[in-house]
């Protein structure tokens, strides 16, 4: 077993994930995430995003290969440590909103503070300041079932950084948003990011989304690959768009 690296707050080696039906979901992964640092995990829908955050997160066990947080082995965490883990340390922001129907908007956010053993007060208090930067905090005595999609997702990301947690993973989290609401989530999301000394692993097929991150890892069909975007050539190939030649490391 090799020690990773004291500047990585993440790090993986050499993961390898199949999916329940037998198909692969991680190839062989490797890499590190510096503390502080905003990384984006891209590539196209199908290619092992989702399935990387979540091996690093915990919420995944990799078939085999290493997973470490602060230098602590991940991957030989029993499922109750894993939940601490995640509970105490990491964020967790989904592509749609997912939102408990019977608290209110401010109690959905101050949850994860509560469950950590956080008074309601202080956690009431650290749940608001976050929904009054995403605009939501007019709502913040609101039902779910009164909120519009958007503003749902709003509500699930001041949820995620109210803890302010190590390490935050948003996987595709404006995806159901509209362009104005995605630009200013998004501008939200890498301000408080930079400021608490947040590590965010962000996956996104978007290459704007992208390129708010410090460093852009790619994956494809479960790989990390180098992508080499090609000009459009005349004749048939030019209509058929821009082509794409990846190779892996």
């Amino acid at each position: 077993m090799v020690a990773p690296p004291d500047n990585d707050v993440l790090w993986a080696r050499a993961l390898h994930y199949r999916h329940d039906d037998g198909s692969p979901g991680l190839s062989g992964v490797s890499l590190g995430v510096r503390e502080g640092e905003i990384l984006a995990v891209g590539g196209p829908r199908g290619s092992g995003k989702t399935t990387l955050l979540r091996c690093l997160s915990g919420l995944l066990a990799a078939g085999s290969g290493e997973v470490w947080f602060n230098s602590v082995p991940v991957h030989t965490m029993s499922p109750a440590a894993r939940e601490r883990l995640r509970r105490d340390h990491f964020g967790w922001i989904d592509p749609e909103p997912v939102l408990v129907p019977e608290l209110n908007v401010w109690e959905n956010a101050a949850l994860p503070l509560m469950l950590r053993g956080t008074g309601r007060r202080r956690a009431r208090t650290a749940a608001l300041e976050w929904l009054e930067r995403l605009d939501i905090g007019d709502g913040a005595r609101k039902h779910p079932g009164e909120l519009t999609h958007a503003e749902r997702q709003r509500v699930c990301v001041a949820r995620a950084l109210a803890p302010a947690p190590s390490v935050l993973f948003a996987d595709e989290p404006t995806a159901p948003l509209h362009r104005v609401d995605r630009a200013h989530v998004l501008r939200t999301l890498t301000t408080a990011a930079r400021s608490h000394g947040i590590t965010v692993v962000l996956a996104t097929h978007d290459a704007r989304t992208a390129a708010l991150a410090d460093r852009t890892v790619s994956l494809l069909d479960g790989r990390r690959v180098r992508t080499v975007h090609l000009p459009p050539v005349s004749g048939t190939a030019a209509t058929e768009g821009r082509a794409t030649c990846s190779l892996s490391v």
